[in-house]
């Protein structure tokens, strides 16, 4: 059957949105956002950043504001298409409302292609078995790609794209499996598999393959040259096959997650109250905190997947102050994606950013500007809106202990 190919995203780009007031945050740091507001396009920055305010009844007031925010303008999302797959497993899970299957429930996935790889146990899990909430804990906790590439291969590249651009998604493709040498069309395939306890066989998922494309309107060429086979190429590297996720979808998606009362019934997630749980709990748990997988503790600093306010900071950081996100970076791309709380001073924002780090624009050199650009701006981005949270009057505190959740250790 002939593939049918969905074509999004407008030709002509539209100019970039921002407001004054964020523009007016970053002008008053002028040591950390001179050379960026000189010339933003440069660095391919996108902010978007939502003020909260409750009323008496603790029912939260939102104002978003946008600085050089451009759904026509491509940036490689990385990572952070890691968290819609959490949610559209658990969705999954829930739709298919079969007795004894649940995110915990051992799911055992086969091979049956070229590049496809089986999956029968997981030694950091604590009973040594793959599911669902495990691979979920460790996209959450250190962003596993592996972790990602089992739940897309449960949801399915077309189910994926199209329950997101159901709810309202229209900015996002999911093309590929993350850090695979695997083909376009093969990435269209998925793996058949199963789910089982005590012995039993509870639900059977044959192979599956896209009819149904998502690709941008026009090639998506960028760049002066990248690196292949340790030689230089000296043309724009091409991205048109590559996943998408727009800064205004992602941020939509905090809503989805922590304000899904605030959405429409049809932009929101079908999860559970135990999968909201879940979701808070993972996204703000440490590497630290964590006791499955074991090795999670020694291996990973605590802001190893916290960009804003830490950056690479690899200090110990305040309990008190929870970063809930994903994070991202590849091809020189640097993003964060978070609902940030302090509950010691009842602060709460959330905020959502990009900036490429390709200075010399080309691809795949490993010698990109995280060090020197990405990660200090990321972590002034967070200090800025942090310390503006502090200073600004609010009606009263906010209650905010729906969202303090207990941790491993």
């Amino acid at each position: 059957m002939a593939a049918l190919v969905c074509m999004f995203a407008s030709t002509l780009s539209a100019q970039p949105v921002s407001d004054a007031f964020l523009e007016k945050i970053l002008r008053k740091n002028p040591e950390w956002f001179g050379k960026i507001l000189e010339n933003p396009s440069a660095h391919g920055v996108q902010i978007m950043y939502t003020k909260i305010d409750r009323n008496r009844r603790n029912e939260p007031h939102f104002t978003t504001y946008r600085y050089n925010i451009d759904k026509d303008k491509y940036f490689y999302p990385a990572s952070t298409v890691k968290l819609p797959a959490v949610l559209l497993a658990f969705e999954k899970i829930n739709q298919l409302s079969i007795a004894g299957l649940d995110k915990d429930t051992p799911m055992f996935t086969e091979a049956t292609r070229p590049e496809q790889t089986a999956v029968t146990t997981d030694t950091t899990a604590e009973n040594g078995l793959p599911s669902v909430s495990h691979y979920a804990k460790k996209v959450l906790l250190v962003s596993d790609n592996d972790a990602f590439n089992r739940l897309y291969e449960f949801i399915g590249q077309e189910e994926f794209n199209e329950k997101l651009r159901e709810k309202g998604y229209l900015n996002t493709r999911i093309r590929h499996r993350l850090q695979l040498p695997m083909s376009t069309e093969n990435n269209r395939y998925t793996n058949p598999l199963r789910f089982e306890k005590n012995g039993k066989v509870i639900y059977q998922q044959p192979a599956a393959y896209a009819e149904k494309v998502e690709k941008p309107a026009a090639p998506i060429l960028l760049g002066k040259g990248y690196m292949k086979d340790g030689n230089l190429v000296n043309e724009p590297f091409d991205f048109t096959e590559k996943n998408a996720f727009a800064l205004e979808d992602q941020h939509k998606l905090l809503k989805a997650i922590f304000f899904s009362e605030t959405l429409e019934p049809t932009e929101r997630f079908d999860l559970k109250p135990d999968d909201y749980q879940f979701l808070y709990r993972y996204m703000s748990q440490l590497p630290m905190e964590t006791s499955y997988p074991e090795h999670y503790s020694e291996d990973f600093y605590d802001s190893y997947v916290k960009f804003f306010i830490f950056g690479n900071n690899k200090k110990r950081m305040p309990r008190h102050i929870r970063v809930f996100n994903k994070v991202g970076d590849a091809y020189g791309y640097l993003l964060d994606n978070a609902y940030i709380v302090d509950f010691e001073r009842g602060i709460e924002f959330m905020l959502t950013a990009v900036i490429d780090c390709n200075e010399n624009q080309i691809y795949n050199d490993d010698t990109y500007a995280y060090e020197s650009v990405g990660f200090p701006f990321m972590a002034h981005l967070g200090e800025a809106i942090f310390e503006y949270e502090m200073n600004r009057k609010k009606r009263g505190r906010p209650d905010l202990s729906r969202f303090e959740v207990e941790y491993d250790k």
